[in-house]
Protein backbone atom coordinates (compact mmCIF):
# COMPACT_ATOMS: atom_id res chain seq x y z
CA UNK A 1 0.00 0.00 0.00
CA UNK A 2 1.78 3.41 -0.47
CA UNK A 3 1.55 6.34 1.47
CA UNK A 4 -0.22 9.45 -0.37
CA UNK A 5 2.32 11.98 -0.17
CA UNK A 6 -0.25 15.33 -1.86
CA UNK A 7 -3.96 15.18 -2.79
CA UNK A 8 -6.44 17.45 -4.45
CA UNK A 9 -10.10 17.38 -3.73
CA UNK A 10 -11.93 19.15 -5.73
CA UNK A 11 -9.14 21.15 -7.23
CA UNK A 12 -10.51 24.50 -9.68
CA UNK A 13 -8.80 27.32 -11.13
CA UNK A 14 -10.50 29.86 -13.07
CA UNK A 15 -9.58 33.45 -14.54
CA UNK A 16 -11.62 36.18 -15.61
CA UNK A 17 -11.88 36.95 -19.37
CA UNK A 18 -13.82 38.90 -21.27
CA UNK A 19 -16.47 39.47 -18.08
CA UNK A 20 -16.83 36.05 -17.57
CA UNK A 21 -14.78 33.10 -15.76
CA UNK A 22 -12.19 30.90 -18.11
CA UNK A 23 -12.27 27.60 -16.26
CA UNK A 24 -8.46 26.28 -16.67
CA UNK A 25 -8.80 23.24 -14.10
CA UNK A 26 -12.37 21.51 -13.10
CA UNK A 27 -13.07 19.68 -9.80
CA UNK A 28 -9.90 17.24 -9.92
CA UNK A 29 -9.33 14.68 -7.27
CA UNK A 30 -6.27 12.22 -7.11
CA UNK A 31 -3.12 11.62 -5.14
CA UNK A 32 0.76 11.67 -5.55
CA UNK A 33 2.18 8.48 -3.97
CA UNK A 34 5.33 8.68 -1.93
CA UNK A 35 8.48 7.22 -4.09
CA UNK A 36 6.42 7.72 -7.23
CA UNK A 37 7.64 9.43 -10.20
CA UNK A 38 4.11 11.21 -11.61
CA UNK A 39 3.90 12.60 -15.21
CA UNK A 40 1.45 14.73 -16.01
CA UNK A 41 0.72 15.04 -20.12
CA UNK A 42 -1.93 16.82 -22.42
CA UNK A 43 -2.23 18.78 -25.16
CA UNK A 44 -1.13 22.63 -24.87
CA UNK A 45 -3.70 24.58 -23.25
CA UNK A 46 -5.17 21.36 -21.39
CA UNK A 47 -4.40 22.94 -17.65
CA UNK A 48 -1.37 20.36 -17.23
CA UNK A 49 1.28 23.16 -16.38
CA UNK A 50 -1.78 25.45 -13.82
CA UNK A 51 -2.64 21.76 -12.17
CA UNK A 52 1.65 21.86 -11.42
CA UNK A 53 1.58 25.02 -9.82
CA UNK A 54 -1.77 24.77 -7.85
CA UNK A 55 -0.42 21.73 -6.18
CA UNK A 56 2.91 23.15 -5.61
CA UNK A 57 1.32 26.24 -3.74
CA UNK A 58 3.09 27.77 -5.93
CA UNK A 59 -0.41 29.52 -7.58
CA UNK A 60 -3.77 29.38 -5.37
CA UNK A 61 -6.41 27.20 -6.77
CA UNK A 62 -10.20 29.02 -7.04
CA UNK A 63 -11.39 26.40 -5.30
CA UNK A 64 -10.98 22.73 -3.89
CA UNK A 65 -8.14 21.72 -1.63
CA UNK A 66 -5.06 21.12 -1.92
CA UNK A 67 -3.61 18.58 1.14
CA UNK A 68 -0.12 18.02 2.41
CA UNK A 69 1.13 16.91 5.83
CA UNK A 70 -3.20 17.57 6.95
CA UNK A 71 -2.69 20.99 5.64
CA UNK A 72 -4.17 22.82 3.12
CA UNK A 73 -2.34 24.66 0.54
CA UNK A 74 -5.01 26.64 -0.82
CA UNK A 75 -5.74 28.35 2.34
CA UNK A 76 -1.90 28.49 3.74
CA UNK A 77 -0.71 32.31 4.57
CA UNK A 78 2.21 33.22 1.87
CA UNK A 79 4.69 32.81 4.75
CA UNK A 80 4.12 29.32 5.53
CA UNK A 81 3.94 28.73 1.77
CA UNK A 82 7.41 30.37 1.17
CA UNK A 83 9.15 28.13 4.33
CA UNK A 84 6.74 24.72 3.09
CA UNK A 85 8.71 25.68 -0.76
CA UNK A 86 12.22 26.10 1.18
CA UNK A 87 12.09 23.13 2.83
CA UNK A 88 9.83 19.86 1.57
CA UNK A 89 9.52 21.12 -1.99
CA UNK A 90 11.81 21.40 -4.57
CA UNK A 91 11.23 23.07 -7.91
CA UNK A 92 12.55 22.67 -11.46
CA UNK A 93 11.79 24.52 -15.12
CA UNK A 94 11.82 24.83 -18.68
CA UNK A 95 14.15 27.66 -17.89
CA UNK A 96 16.78 27.52 -15.23
CA UNK A 97 16.40 30.84 -13.38
CA UNK A 98 20.40 30.68 -11.99
CA UNK A 99 21.69 33.89 -10.96
CA UNK A 100 23.02 35.16 -13.35
CA UNK A 101 26.56 36.58 -11.88
CA UNK A 102 26.61 33.73 -8.96
CA UNK A 103 29.14 30.38 -10.07
CA UNK A 104 27.58 27.38 -10.24
CA UNK A 105 28.64 26.52 -6.55
CA UNK A 106 27.28 29.43 -5.40
CA UNK A 107 24.09 29.44 -7.16
CA UNK A 108 23.07 25.66 -5.51
CA UNK A 109 24.17 26.63 -2.08
CA UNK A 110 22.33 29.71 -1.83
CA UNK A 111 18.96 27.73 -1.59
CA UNK A 112 20.67 25.33 1.78
CA UNK A 113 21.48 29.03 3.19
CA UNK A 114 17.83 30.49 2.40
CA UNK A 115 16.77 26.73 4.29
CA UNK A 116 18.76 27.79 7.71
CA UNK A 117 17.85 24.15 8.42
CA UNK A 118 21.93 23.18 7.83
CA UNK A 119 24.97 25.04 8.68
CA UNK A 120 26.66 26.53 6.64
CA UNK A 121 29.64 23.65 6.40
CA UNK A 122 26.88 21.18 6.34
CA UNK A 123 25.28 23.33 3.13
CA UNK A 124 28.78 23.45 1.38
CA UNK A 125 29.40 19.42 1.97
CA UNK A 126 26.10 18.84 0.71
CA UNK A 127 26.66 20.78 -2.55
CA UNK A 128 29.74 19.45 -3.28
CA UNK A 129 28.46 15.86 -3.08
CA UNK A 130 25.59 17.35 -5.57
CA UNK A 131 27.85 19.13 -7.91
CA UNK A 132 29.83 15.81 -8.31
CA UNK A 133 26.68 13.58 -9.13
CA UNK A 134 25.73 16.20 -11.58
CA UNK A 135 29.13 15.55 -13.35
CA UNK A 136 29.58 19.44 -12.77
CA UNK A 137 32.88 19.56 -10.22
CA UNK A 138 35.18 20.73 -13.14
CA UNK A 139 32.85 23.59 -13.86
CA UNK A 140 32.03 24.37 -10.20
CA UNK A 141 33.71 27.98 -10.26
CA UNK A 142 31.88 28.94 -13.46
CA UNK A 143 29.34 31.60 -14.43
CA UNK A 144 26.19 29.87 -15.83
CA UNK A 145 26.58 32.23 -19.09
CA UNK A 146 30.05 29.79 -19.48
CA UNK A 147 28.68 26.31 -19.59
CA UNK A 148 25.93 24.71 -21.67
CA UNK A 149 22.20 24.84 -21.43
CA UNK A 150 22.69 20.78 -20.00
CA UNK A 151 25.04 21.82 -17.49
CA UNK A 152 23.02 24.61 -16.61
CA UNK A 153 19.78 22.42 -16.08
CA UNK A 154 21.49 19.59 -14.03
CA UNK A 155 23.10 22.81 -11.83
CA UNK A 156 19.42 23.57 -11.38
CA UNK A 157 18.51 20.05 -10.70
CA UNK A 158 21.04 20.56 -7.78
CA UNK A 159 19.75 23.52 -6.66
CA UNK A 160 16.16 22.12 -6.55
CA UNK A 161 17.05 18.95 -4.25
CA UNK A 162 19.51 20.56 -2.37
CA UNK A 163 17.53 21.17 0.85
CA UNK A 164 16.51 17.00 0.20
CA UNK A 165 13.14 18.01 -0.45
CA UNK A 166 10.23 15.00 -0.33
CA UNK A 167 8.38 16.09 -3.46
CA UNK A 168 10.43 17.55 -6.29
CA UNK A 169 8.37 19.37 -8.98
CA UNK A 170 8.96 19.63 -13.13
CA UNK A 171 7.79 21.65 -15.48
CA UNK A 172 9.45 20.64 -18.59
CA UNK A 173 12.43 20.59 -17.66
CA UNK A 174 13.91 19.32 -20.58
CA UNK A 175 12.03 21.35 -23.25
CA UNK A 176 14.81 23.52 -23.94
CA UNK A 177 17.59 20.92 -24.39
CA UNK A 178 19.01 18.82 -27.01
CA UNK A 179 18.57 15.25 -27.23
CA UNK A 180 22.16 14.16 -25.71
CA UNK A 181 20.93 16.86 -22.65
CA UNK A 182 17.80 15.48 -22.41
CA UNK A 183 18.94 11.59 -21.77
CA UNK A 184 21.36 13.13 -19.31
CA UNK A 185 18.92 15.15 -17.39
CA UNK A 186 16.54 12.22 -17.84
CA UNK A 187 19.37 9.55 -16.17
CA UNK A 188 19.52 12.01 -13.64
CA UNK A 189 16.05 12.41 -12.51
CA UNK A 190 15.58 8.71 -12.66
CA UNK A 191 18.06 7.99 -10.73
CA UNK A 192 16.70 10.58 -7.88
CA UNK A 193 13.53 8.66 -8.32
CA UNK A 194 15.40 5.53 -7.95
CA UNK A 195 16.92 6.27 -4.72
CA UNK A 196 13.16 7.18 -3.31
CA UNK A 197 12.74 10.78 -4.57
CA UNK A 198 9.17 11.64 -5.09
CA UNK A 199 8.66 13.36 -8.84
CA UNK A 200 5.38 15.21 -10.42
CA UNK A 201 6.92 16.24 -14.18
CA UNK A 202 4.90 18.35 -16.69
CA UNK A 203 6.13 17.16 -19.93
CA UNK A 204 4.88 16.78 -23.74
CA UNK A 205 8.27 15.01 -24.57
CA UNK A 206 7.31 11.31 -25.00
CA UNK A 207 11.34 10.53 -23.91
CA UNK A 208 11.02 12.49 -20.38
CA UNK A 209 7.18 10.52 -20.15
CA UNK A 210 8.64 7.09 -20.06
CA UNK A 211 10.62 7.34 -17.17
CA UNK A 212 7.45 7.52 -15.23
CA UNK A 213 5.99 5.00 -12.53
CA UNK A 214 2.48 7.16 -13.48
CA UNK A 215 1.32 8.87 -16.09
CA UNK A 216 -1.88 11.23 -15.79
CA UNK A 217 -3.51 12.84 -19.26
CA UNK A 218 -5.06 15.88 -18.66
CA UNK A 219 -7.94 17.37 -21.27
CA UNK A 220 -10.00 20.61 -20.61
CA UNK A 221 -8.75 20.84 -17.16
CA UNK A 222 -9.65 17.12 -16.12
CA UNK A 223 -7.94 14.38 -15.60
CA UNK A 224 -9.59 11.68 -17.91
CA UNK A 225 -7.02 8.98 -18.00
CA UNK A 226 -4.31 7.17 -15.78
CA UNK A 227 -1.51 4.44 -16.86
CA UNK A 228 0.61 3.05 -14.13
CA UNK A 229 3.90 1.74 -15.02
CA UNK A 230 6.80 -0.25 -13.01
CA UNK A 231 10.04 1.72 -12.38
CA UNK A 232 11.94 2.69 -15.40
CA UNK A 233 14.46 0.27 -16.81
CA UNK A 234 16.73 1.13 -20.33
CA UNK A 235 16.30 -2.66 -21.29
CA UNK A 236 12.84 -2.38 -21.06
CA UNK A 237 12.65 1.18 -23.27
CA UNK A 238 11.18 -0.45 -26.37
CA UNK A 239 8.51 -2.48 -25.17
CA UNK A 240 7.40 0.50 -23.09
CA UNK A 241 7.26 3.18 -25.76
CA UNK A 242 4.94 1.02 -27.65
CA UNK A 243 3.05 0.58 -23.79
CA UNK A 244 3.15 4.18 -23.61
CA UNK A 245 2.24 5.17 -27.30
CA UNK A 246 -0.69 3.37 -27.63
CA UNK A 247 -2.23 4.46 -24.26
CA UNK A 248 -1.42 8.24 -25.38
CA UNK A 249 -3.36 7.41 -28.98
CA UNK A 250 -6.32 5.88 -27.12
CA UNK A 251 -6.17 9.46 -25.26
CA UNK A 252 -6.51 11.20 -28.32
CA UNK A 253 -2.84 12.80 -27.71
Amino acid sequence: MKNTILSAKGLCKSFAHNGGQLHILSHIDFELYEGDFTVIMGASGSGKSTLLYALSGMDRATAGQVLYNGEDLVTMKEKALAKLRHTDFGFIFQQMYLVSNLSLFENIAVSGYLNKERTASEVRQRTGQLLEQMGLTHIKTHLPSQVSGGEQQRCAIARAVVNTPKLLFADEPTGALNRKNTTDVLNLLTGLNHSGQSILMVTHDLRAALRATRILYIEDGKIIGELPLPPYSPNEEQSRETQVNAWLASMKW
